[in-house]
């Protein structure tokens, strides 16, 4: 491929999933320029616009909609929910050389055995994605910052080949060596405030409340048990810690879960609530909040929408 005039060879970049996450990373990448950009979408997008604090961007952008079309590319940024992971198969098969990597910009752990089906020889590269993002429309999505950094990967090879990709962009990359630690702190809050926020139907505002807040620290304390048999380097103050982190979210932003709640759609419980549990089982920890958050958050997944579905 040949390289820009900046120095920077121009790789080609498959998006799949044009969501709150996708949609947010799609509009940044294209708008540096730098690389060809490619949106794998079930109907086809012409222009994105990313609503950010230090202003907006509208950038046009390439969709492709029939994976038969598809061909490998230097990247893959996967942005589907975890349940929806098998349903890119055939994207993934396509667009996946073994050259490629695979950015798994997804929740949850276990990045790697999840998509190691699906990707071939491709390399997988795990993500921790802090920052919030909405969908307003198909054309439109909002970011909001969550903390000091936008993502964080692992010390090596292929996570710093994944923050190298977004130098110019405003993502802020932590290139950590303790990468487990940090993805179990973020599956400690994911865990605990998507359930909550989904059940409760309300945004982080929710978490506020001083009953909510100590029904959380105790949810945390069982998560905490479980990251910490499972390997993570968690203080002993880790729960106290993650509400902070939660309160320093703005009081209208919304969860994933939330907005899958209010339009009907499969929750993402299993990923995390049920991952925790299903980690202390294999551990002896007992988890017996959770495991009541997750059963009813499981029997909230199963019910209609709470908003006429709209057509995207």
């Amino acid at each position: 491929m040949a390289p820009t005039g900046t120095g920077f060879e121009r790789k080609s970049v498959a998006i799949v999933g044009l969501g709150s996450i996708g949609g947010v990373i799609a509009g940044l990448l294209s708008a540096i320029d730098r690389y060809d950009i490619i949106a794998c979408v079930r109907r086809p997008v012409e222009r994105l616009t990313v609503e950010r604090p230090e202003g907006g961007i509208e950038v046009p952008i390439s969709s492709l909609t029939d994976p038969a079309l598809a061909k490998p590319v230097d990247w893959v940024l996967l942005c589907t929910k975890t349940q929806d992971t098998a349903a890119s198969a055939s994207w993934l098969e396509r667009l996946c050389g073994e050259r490629t990597h695979v950015a798994a910009l997804q929740n949850g752990i276990g990045h790697d055995e999840r998509l190691a089906p699906f990707v071939g020889q491709a390399t997988v590269v795990p993500t921790v994605v802090y920052y919030n993002g909405e969908r307003l429309a198909p054309d439109r999505v909002r970011c909001r910052r969550a903390g000091d950094y936008d993502f964080a990967v692992s010390d090596d090879a292929a996570g710093q080949s994944f923050a190298a990709l977004l130098d110019g962009t405003s993502m802020r990359v932590l290139v950590t060596g303790d990468f487990k630690t940090l993805a179990w702190r973020k599956l400690l809050i994911n865990a605990v405030a998507n359930p909550t926020s989904a059940l409760t139907l309300q945004r982080n505002a929710v978490f506020r409340r001083e009953d909510v807040t100590t029904l959380c620290l105790a949810l945390l304390e069982e998560a905490a048990a479980v990251g910490r048999a499972d390997g993570a380097q968690l203080a002993a103050d880790e729960p106290e810690q993650s509400i902070a982190r939660l309160l320093s979210v703005p009081a209208d932003a919304g969860s994933s879960m939330y907005f899958d709640r209010l339009a009907g759609r499969p929750l993402e419980v299993e990923a995390l609530t049920g991952a925790v549990v299903a980690l202390g089982e294999r551990h002896s920890v007992p988890t017996p909040l959770l495991r009541m958050l997750l059963t009813l958050t499981r029997a909230a997944s199963e019910g209609a929408p709470l908003l006429p579905r709209r057509s995207v």
